[in-house]
C-alpha cells in the first residue's frame, strides 16, 4: 500500500500573490492572451516584453518599475531573425534579455523538460508561448478537457516552482455573440487553467491602428480596467484606461440574464429617472448606470437614442434631457 503525505493547513507557509503587472499578469501562474488573428496579440506581448527587459514601469501603474528581467520567448508563427528581434529592438527592448530555446531538432511542448531547465539556467521571470496550439502537444486534442488539463499540469508546476509568469497567446473561436470567457478555441479548461485571461481586440473601423486590452477573468485579484493602445508601425502607444468590460468589447453588452433590449430599457429608465428633475453630472449618471448593471457602450447608445445632451458647466460635464421623456 502506497504511503500518503498529509499536510496540515497550519504547516502551509502562506504567501501573497506577486505580480509582474498588477492585476493582469501574476507571477507563479498562467496568463492567456486571446484575440482574433491580426488584432495585435503578439505585438502587445512583444512590447510588454521590451518594457520589462529595460525595467520600465508597466502601463498605467504608479510609475515605479522593477529590475530588468530575462524573458524566454517561443513563437512558431514568427521567425526570430527577421520579425521578433527587429520588432523587439524597435520597441526599445534589451536584446541581451530576450532568449530563445532552440527547436531545430525537436519542437517544444508544455511538458518539455527543456522549459524548466531554461528557466532555471537563465532566471527568466517571464515565459511566452505563441500560440497555444503549437505548444500544447501534437497528440493533444484541444477540445478534450482531460487531455488539455493533463498538458497544462507541467506548465503550472513550472510557473509555481520557478515563480515566473507564463503567458500563452491563443486564438478565439468564431462564435460571435457568446461571452468573452467562452470565446477561446478549444476546451473551456484552457481558460479554466489560466488564473488571468486577457482579450486583445480592435476598437472600431474608424481607428484601424487602435486596439483595446480587456481582462476577461482574474482568479487571484480584482479585474483590471481595460486599456486602449495603438499599434501603428508595430510600436505600441498606451492611450487610456476605460471601464469597458471584455463582453462589451466583443459587443456582448447584455446582462447575464435576459436579452440585449432588457438592458437597453433598463438604461433608459435609469437615465430618465435621474434627469427628471434637471441635469446631472455625467460621472454621477455613469456610476448609477454601472451600479444597475448597464455597460458603458449600452449607456452611450441609450443616451444617443434618448437625445440626451451633454452640457458643460465650468469644469463639469452634465447630462440634460431634451424636451419629452426620451422613452
Amino acid at each position: 500500500m502506497a504511503e500518503i503525505e498529509i499536510t496540515k493547513a497550519s504547516e502551509v507557509k502562506v504567501r501573497e500573490i506577486e505580480w509582474l503587472w498588477y492585476p493582469y499578469i501574476p507571477f507563479g501562474k498562467i496568463t492567456v492572451v486571446q484575440g482574433d488573428a491580426g488584432d495585435g496579440k503578439s505585438t502587445f506581448v512583444l512590447n510588454l516584453a521590451a518594457m520589462l527587459s529595460r525595467g520600465q514601469p508597466m502601463p498605467f501603474t504608479d510609475g515605479t518599475g522593477q529590475p530588468p528581467i530575462n524573458i524566454i520567448y517561443q513563437s512558431s508563427e514568427d521567425d526570430a531573425d527577421d520579425t521578433i528581434v527587429p520588432r523587439f529592438i524597435s520597441a526599445g527592448g534589451d536584446p541581451e534579455r530576450l532568449l530563445f530555446i532552440s527547436e531545430r531538432e525537436r519542437y517544444l511542448s508544455f511538458s518539455d523538460e527543456r522549459l524548466t531547465q531554461a528557466v532555471r539556467q537563465t532566471g527568466a521571470r517571464l515565459v511566452v508561448l505563441d500560440p497555444l496550439s503549437a505548444y500544447i502537444g501534437e497528440e493533444t486534442g484541444i477540445n478534450a478537457a482531460n487531455e488539455v488539463r493533463r498538458q497544462f499540469r507541467p506548465l503550472i508546476e513550472i510557473a509555481r516552482e520557478q515563480r515566473c509568469a507564463v503567458l500563452i497567446v491563443h486564438h478565439m473561436n468564431k462564435a460571435i455573440g457568446q461571452k468573452a470567457i467562452n470565446r477561446a478555441v478549444g476546451s473551456v479548461d484552457i481558460v479554466g487553467a489560466a488564473r488571468s485571461v486577457l482579450l486583445v481586440a480592435r476598437t472600431d473601423r474608424e481607428h484601424p491602428d487602435e486596439r483595446i486590452m480587456a481582462q476577461v477573468k482574474c482568479n487571484v485579484g480584482p479585474t483590471g480596467s481595460a486599456i486602449v493602445f495603438s499599434v501603428g508601425g508595430g510600436a505600441v502607444q498606451w492611450l487610456e484606461e476605460t471601464a469597458k468590460t471584455a463582453d462589451e468589447v466583443l459587443g456582448n453588452v447584455f446582462a447575464n440574464l435576459g436579452r440585449p433590449d432588457v438592458q437597453m430599457r433598463q438604461a433608459k429608465e435609469v437615465i430618465s429617472q435621474l434627469l427628471s428633475d434637471g441635469p446631472k453630472p455625467q460621472r454621477e449618471v455613469m456610476e448609477k448606470l454601472r451600479a444597475a448593471g448597464v455597460g458603458e457602450s449600452t449607456a452611450k447608445k441609450a443616451k444617443q437614442l434618448m437625445g440626451v445632451r451633454s452640457v458643460k458647466a465650468g469644469a463639469v460635464w452634465l447630462w440634460s434631457m431634451p424636451d419629452g421623456d426620451g422613452l
